[in-house]
């Protein structure tokens, strides 16, 4: 019976999506999508406001691709826009989730469209889907809503979130390059250690005389490859499986790697650039919004994208909320430098800190872009040199017999 019972109510609560078109109290003919238990529910819900309905249909929907960190920032910068001309929430939501691509997209933004329908603020909406809107999101959502100025805030949200997805970019065209040319020289090497160097191998043996030293370290490389390709790539394979899921679900690896990245020379300088960037602009944007400062810096730990910051950001934190001075605190954590401390003063002093934060957060863009630019021309013929002495070196050790026979002849 208890089993019935909870079916019936899993069956009762189970939202479907809906497309309906119905009249507003001019006669004029309006169309919209919504989420509801049953058509009845939807007509019910449109009638409360004042909407004559004339069809509703249920609508089905594809799995759709999975909703990326581009998605958000589109939606906020689109609804940021509709809301400065002047566009009804709910119908900019309607407007939005129906013209996005992404059906995933669509379901979840007709979803916070029934939340604030059925009386959630659009901040509490935001907050049950804390997987795609973290807490800076709802938290300048909901100062927003309080204080009158939601479309400004979107907007100031959307260049935030088109600012911060621009720099991680940047970081991951960076890395990109280098990391596709080592996999492609790995996956040539190993092609030529399995496949070509064997064929030559079974040359030489009817020369019946002595090779060189080159050729024999390489034959014998090659060996090691055949007889042990299958637990070698495996071991690799589940090397790096185990890497990357140690690194997402154990917080002394992420302390450790993101510790050890900030020390690589010329990448970890870049990192530190990008992680002060994102630091500053957070920030700015936290505290012109009006946010406290102590509430501020809850959600700039989480946005630094570096272990590092976020345990600084912490002790600032902890040293901010008992009357230390922001500048002082932000010294003591030695994370800094100088310059971002000088400015972070001239801001306390002058009572115009979230203004020499956004300072601070395009400088150190500019600097990202410009170390970024500089990595790409110069690591194009560092990684070429060195594809080409690997491979190089693999093709004349191999060639070496024929060379000598050619001599001897």
């Amino acid at each position: 019976m208890a089993a019935v019972a909870k079916k019936a109510t899993s069956d009762a609560t189970k939202q479907y999506n809906y497309a309906w078109t119905g009249k507003d109290k001019t006669g004029k003919v309006i169309k919209g999508e919504t989420r509801a238990a049953g058509d009845a529910a939807v007509a019910a819900n449109l009638r409360r406001q004042g909407i004559q309905v004339t069809s509703v249909k249920k609508v089905k929907r594809g799995g759709g691709k999975k909703i990326t960190e581009k998605d958000i920032t589109l939606f906020t910068r689109q609804l940021a826009v509709m809301m400065k001309a002047g566009v009804p929430l709910l119908q900019a939501f309607d407007i939005v989730g129906r013209g996005h691509s992404n059906p995933s997209v669509g379901k979840l933004l007709l979803d916070i469209k029934t939340d604030v329908e059925t009386g959630s603020s659009l901040g509490q909406a935001f907050r049950k889907y804390p997987n795609y809107f973290d807490a800076l999101f709802c938290n300048l959502v909901s100062a927003g809503e309080a204080a009158g100025i939601l479309d400004t805030l979107l907007d100031r949200l959307a260049t935030y979130k088109e600012k911060i997805l621009a720099i991680k970019g940047k970081i991951k065209s960076a890395l990109f390059y280098p990391v596709s040319i080592i996999v492609t020289a790995l996956v040539v090497t190993a092609v030529i250690m399995i496949f070509v160097i064997p064929v030559f191998k079974d040359l030489f043996k009817s020369f019946g005389a002595d090779l060189p030293g080159p050729t024999l370290f390489v034959m014998a490389i090659s060996d090691f490859f055949v007889n042990n390709w299958w637990w070698l790539f495996g071991t690799i394979g589940g090397g790096i499986w185990f890497f990357f899921y140690s690194w997402k679900r154990s917080v002394t690896m992420q302390r450790m790697m993101d510790r050890m990245f900030l020390r690589i020379p010329i990448f970890g300088e870049v990192l530190r650039k990008a992680s002060i960037a994102r630091w500053c602009r957070t920030l700015s944007t936290m505290f012109a919004a009006g946010v406290p400062l102590v509430e501020s810096l809850d959600s700039v730990a989480g946005a630094a994208g570096n272990y590092v910051y976020y345990e600084a950001t912490k002790k600032i934190q902890a040293e901010v909320s008992s009357g230390t001075a922001l500048t002082l605190a932000m010294t003591n954590s030695q994370v800094f430098p100088s310059m971002v401390l000088q400015m972070v003063a001239i801001g306390e002093e002058s009572g115009s800190l979230d203004a020499m934060l956004s300072k601070v957060a395009d400088f150190f863009e500019q600097e990202v872009d410009e170390a970024v630019e500089s990595l790409s021309s110069l690591m194009e013929p560092m990684i070429m040199v060195i594809l080409g002495g690997l491979i190089g070196g693999i093709v004349v050790a191999m060639y070496l017999p024929i060379f000598k026979m050619g001599q001897a002849i």
